[in-house]
């Protein structure tokens, strides 16, 4: 599929319950699974961010798009996985200065796995089955915690993300307000 931008979605700001959803499977490839993966895309690029999970757009399926590529000058590596499990990981860990697009300007220091193998559908249909390491390992794994409800605030200790939740509370008030 070329990965031609659509529409941009709507991002999900923390608390929003759907966050803490653990997403269905998508099981078949469908054209609205690739108009989904297309508008995340579309989404991800403006906001910008470099991965993106269905249920920040409000979709419980399991699906996640991510581009670790930040160079501008440099051709855009978008990855596309439906239904993706970790298959192997590190035991070497990582600590990494995460964000997300559902905490504005939020970030904290998570430790994970440096190294990871994904497994998942692609939108052709296919099995796909890759390593990844540095930034790209860390952000499969946070996009693979979206879809199981989880959130890189609960990689944290509870005082950090107990003032990040009353930041994003904070925030989303004034927003509704505005």
């Amino acid at each position: 599929m070329a990965y031609l931008p659509r529409m941009t979605r709507p991002i999900l700001l923390f608390p929003d319950p759907r966050l803490r959803k653990t997403c269905a499977p998508v099981g078949r490839i469908t054209p609205e699974i690739e108009a989904l993966a297309a508008d995340m895309l579309a989404t991800m690029y403006s906001a910008p961010g470099v991965g993106l999970a269905a249920p920040q757009v409000g979709v419980l399926s399991r699906l996640f798009v991510m581009d670790c590529n930040k160079d501008p000058d440099a051709p855009r590596e978008p990855v596309v996985m439906v239904d993706p499990e970790v298959v192997s990981a590190s035991e070497v860990l990582n600590a990494y200065e995460e964000g997300c697009l559902s905490f504005p300007d939020q970030y904290a220091e998570v430790t994970r796995p440096v190294e990871v193998r994904m497994r998942w559908t692609g939108l052709d249909g296919k099995l796909h089955e890759r390593d990844f390491d540095g930034l790209w390992a860390t952000c499969a794994q946070h996009e693979l915690d979206h879809l199981n409800g989880r959130l890189f605030i609960d990689h944290i200790g509870p005082m950090k993300r107990q003032m990040i939740a009353r930041r994003m509370t904070k925030m989303k008030r004034e927003l509704a307000r505005a």
